[in-house]
């Protein structure tokens, strides 16, 4: 191929003077990466940085324009980079072809429309067969190029892109792009995100060329001075800068940001919801976490590690995670001597695993560490995935048709997790088939001798009344354990639940046990403990539009396509027991500086007063049984019943 698009073969390399590969070097913006490749960072990568053709004039800025290779997504040069050894290409083939090819040569003809996909691959490979002494599988390279695990678009420029169009400003992508075997332009972004799209093969234009620049402003309606554009390669950036438009020269997406930052004058980060600072009593080895996420994620993972605490996770501390260009979460088990069989976050990798091939919306799982030595405990790794966590279950500041739907997403995707196939899943051996509410009492009447601070009358009753009223189980599913509207993660703009949090308590068991435990808030006040979980008893579920307890529950009999059992008041009393037990732990924790809630010093008094409403449940329950047993047999009493009668 000559820079006509010819073939050559062997006199390729003789046939291209001097001065036209000079001409070329900087001519084409892409030939860019292979002086990238060529030479150190810390020589020419600090020279690039230091120098811009910025404007001198307007300091207000009204819209922003991307590159979208090395900007948005990652560079064509950096996939060839890491593509070249793994398939035993000699390093630098793909940018030789780039710098051999010019102008004109197959690359460039494809950005700008001029060829097609099978004729590219064809040139292309041919070009860089020859530099290489070898074949080179070039359709390999295109498709990793192409593929949704490499051209994915990094988190802080998504970020970005969100702020300044919050701030009203506009925003554009300008690509040299080209076509895909499919017909299609390959741009793998969200366009909702861009006011302005243009790119190189739509329109026969490429950078550096000065007329795509200012074509992207016309259909901005703006002026050069008004715009900033950031690209990674610099005759792309001076041309820019030619016409008026600011420029910021992107070696990392990281620190490109910062300094668009302190040009529009406005953080360009969200704010991580329901984070603060790391507490001294859970803080994490950072030297040692960050050599594990480096090794465990790979080249990509530059930049600073930023480490935030989320205000949730009284039982695993849980703790979110910047670094470079990955948001991930971190849960570990809390440190110090633990009640045996707590704080399994093993069990809650294990179950989030299975549930996310089962269709049940979990955040993404990606690592397990049973090495304590790494940061003290065993801890799991999932993505992070930004939505909305409804703290008060009152829902402020929506409309009472919203409210209805988030409790009816609630509803049905807690009826998903308890219609996943155990079998099908993986999740037959995940815990015992039979039993589950008498083993739940024992458990919680255990986890709470082992915590008891002083003696709480209701739990003493308690703790000899529910062995005396177990359920007959009907059915056997996965259950969550600690199903509620707070562990849950919304859509921003919909009612659409996006992940179940918090795994630590799941088993198989008594789906029943999760609804009465999801029905917790609407007993409690609106004065509880916020960090514990408000309540909902003082609320008008009517003029809200949140259902009622009842209608909550008879919701999902409906949804599950089941009767609903007649001793619900059982569950209610077993779900308040559990919660108070639950309580107990938590203040037991904060005693010894366990407790991984900066809000864990409460008095033991929040034990006793849900424990007060577990046994008006339980009183409630052996009425029901008393009447029950007074129409068929009106003269006996049985045992039971006086259990349940026995006075508060």
């Amino acid at each position: 191929m000559g820079s006509g698009g010819g073939r050559r073969g062997g006199s390729l390399r003789r046939s291209l003077g001097l001065s036209m590969c000079i001409r070329q070097l900087f001519q084409s913006s892409l030939l860019q990466w292979a002086r990238r490749a060529a030479f150190p960072k810390h020589t020419w990568g600090r020279h690039q940085r230091a120098r811009r053709w910025a404007h001198s004039g307007s300091s207000t800025y009204r819209a922003v324009i991307f590159d979208m290779g090395g900007v948005l997504i990652p560079s064509p040069g950096r996939v060839a980079a890491e593509w070249e050894p793994q398939n035993h290409i000699p390093p630098g083939t793909i940018q030789k072809a780039w710098i051999l090819g010019g102008e004109n040569g197959p690359w460039m003809k494809l950005m700008r429309g001029e060829i097609t996909t099978e004729d590219f691959l064809q040139e292309f490979g041919s070009l860089c067969s020859e530099i290489a002494k070898t074949s080179v599988p070039v359709g390999s390279f295109f498709s990793l190029l192409t593929s949704e695990q490499v051209a994915k678009q990094f988190p802080v420029m998504t970020e970005a892109i969100t702020q300044i169009r919050a701030k009203g400003l506009r925003t554009a992508v300008l690509s040299n792009n080209f076509y895909l075997r499919s017909g299609k332009s390959f741009l793998p972004l969200d366009r909702k995100q861009f006011d302005v799209v243009v790119e190189s093969c739509l329109e026969g234009l490429c950078k550096p060329d000065p007329r795509i620049y200012k074509l992207c402003l016309e259909r901005l309606g703006l002026q050069p001075s008004e715009s900033i554009f950031l690209d990674d390669l610099g005759p792309n950036l001076k041309a820019a800068a030619s016409l008026g438009i600011h420029t910021i020269q992107v070696d990392d997406p990281e620190t490109a940001v910062k300094e668009l930052e302190t040009l529009l004058g406005f953080t360009l980060r969200m704010v991580i919801p329901n984070t603060g600072p790391v507490r001294k009593t859970v803080e994490i080895p950072r030297d040692s976490l960050e050599k594990y996420l480096k090794d465990l994620l790979g080249t990509q993972s530059t930049g600073p590690l930023e480490l935030l605490q989320f205000d949730h996770g009284k039982s695993n501390p849980t703790y979110y995670i910047r670094l470079g260009n990955h948001q991930l979460v971190l849960r570990r088990k809390p440190p110090g001597t633990l009640v045996p069989s707590t704080h399994a976050v093993e069990r809650e990798f294990r179950i989030m695993k299975a549930l996310a091939n089962a269709g049940v919306p979990v955040p993404k799982v990606l690592d397990l560490c049973e090495d304590s030595g790494v940061i003290g405990t065993p801890f799991y790794l999932t993505e992070y995935c930004p939505g909305l966590i409804y703290r008060d279950p009152s829902l402020p500041g929506l409309e009472p048709s919203q409210r209805q739907a988030i409790y009816t997403a609630m509803n049905r995707v807690l009826c998903k997790i308890h219609s996943v196939d155990l079998k099908a899943a993986g999740l037959e051996d995940y815990g015992k088939h039979e039993d589950y509410i008498p083993r739940q009492v024992q458990t919680w009447t255990k986890q709470y001798r082992a915590s008891e601070t002083s003696t709480i009358p209701a739990m003493e009753r308690l703790i000899q009344w529910l062995p005396l009223h177990l359920p007959r189980q009907q059915k056997i599913t996965v259950v969550h354990g600690d199903f509620r509207l707070d562990n849950l993660l919304f859509h921003p703009e919909k009612a659409e639940v996006l992940a179940v949090f918090d795994w630590e308590l799941s088993t198989l068991g008594d789906p029943f046990a999760d609804v009465a435990f999801s029905c917790l808030a609407h007993y409690l006040p609106s004065s509880f403990p916020g960090s514990l979980l408000r309540g909902l008893r003082d609320c008008d579920f009517t003029q809200l539009g949140i259902p009622t307890a009842e209608e909550y529950f008879r919701m999902y009999c409906h949804h599950s396509e089941i009767p609903p059992p007649e001793n619900w008041n059982f569950y209610m009393a077993f779900s308040f027991f559990r919660m108070a037990a639950i309580l107990q732990g938590v203040y037991s924790r904060s005693l010894t500086g366990q407790a991984s809630s900066a809000a864990t010093g409460q008095s033991e008094k929040l034990t006793e007063y849900v424990s007060n409403l577990a046994w008006d449940f339980a009183v409630k329950e052996g009425f029901r049984v008393f009447k029950e047993m007074s129409a068929t047999k009106p003269l006996v009493r049985s045992h039971h019943t006086q259990a349940g009668l026995s006075p508060c």
